[in-house]
């Protein structure tokens, strides 16, 4: 190691206040991280690309420094989804730190692994006091016994008013109004529910049927519209 002449010029004078390194929760213990491998626990991060025209949410189970599970979701970008699933492919198996040196193919994925690195070096994970954590495979809870990711899609304008396309729910058929034109429910059609009953062989007009239901006052609606028609 260099060391520049004013450097070498010092008289030496010893460090007299150092507290160590804080500790911090990991999976409901209180650990002093000093490498890597002292890091667990499973978290969420989001990202944005540049034109912010897209988003990724991010979420990794982390078990002594490596990444045993990824869970890449993405909305906005018709290429992200692409990005997504080489990002998928190239995080499990890696450490943390080596996943956030790793080109994740998109400035949004990117960003995404950048925040959640954050959170678990400051040990801010979702499991920080969780004894264990959670097991591998807990990341696809999120998405709910049809795996699909939570989405909410809605559109408004000034001269026409609101659109709801698309709730957890599912696929938004008919808003219903009431009799000053405001929205009390929607009906929808589960897309998640419906394929799993096409795939096990129900036939899919009858599958259709059955994944739609209504939410809110829709019973009571005097008018019904459809969001992408009407």
């Amino acid at each position: 190691m260099e060391y520049s002449a004013e450097i070498k010029r010092m008289c030496r004078v010893k460090n007299g206040c150092d507290a160590g390194v804080s500790p911090i929760p990991e999976e409901g213990k209180w650990i002093k991280a000093k490498e890597i491998k002292d890091i667990s626990g499973l978290s969420h991060g989001i990202g944005w690309c540049a034109p912010q025209q897209g988003a990724a949410k991010l979420t990794l189970n982390v078990k002594d420094g490596i990444i045993q599970e990824a869970l890449v979701e993405t909305i906005g970008c018709s290429g992200m989804t692409h990005s997504a699933a080489m990002a998928v492919e190239a995080l499990q198996g890696k450490t943390i730190l080596e996943a956030v040196n790793t080109d994740l193919v998109c400035d949004a994925i990117n960003v995404a692994m950048r925040e959640i690195f954050k959170q678990f070096m400051y040990g801010r994970s979702q499991t920080a006091f969780s004894e264990n954590g959670l097991p591998v495979g807990s990341s696809l809870d999120d998405l709910g016994k049809n795996l699909r990711s939570q989405i909410g899609t809605m559109f408004g304008s000034l001269e026409k008013g609101p659109r709801y396309l698309e709730m957890t729910d599912g696929y938004v058929l008919h808003l219903g109004l009431d009799k000053n034109d405001e929205v009390i429910g929607y009906q929808f059609v589960n897309l998640g529910k419906m394929m799993k009953a096409i795939r096990e062989g129900v036939d899919p007009k009858e599958a259709y049927t059955k994944a739609v239901g209504t939410y809110g006052r829709y019973s009571e609606a005097v008018k019904t519209i459809d969001p992408r028609k009407e």
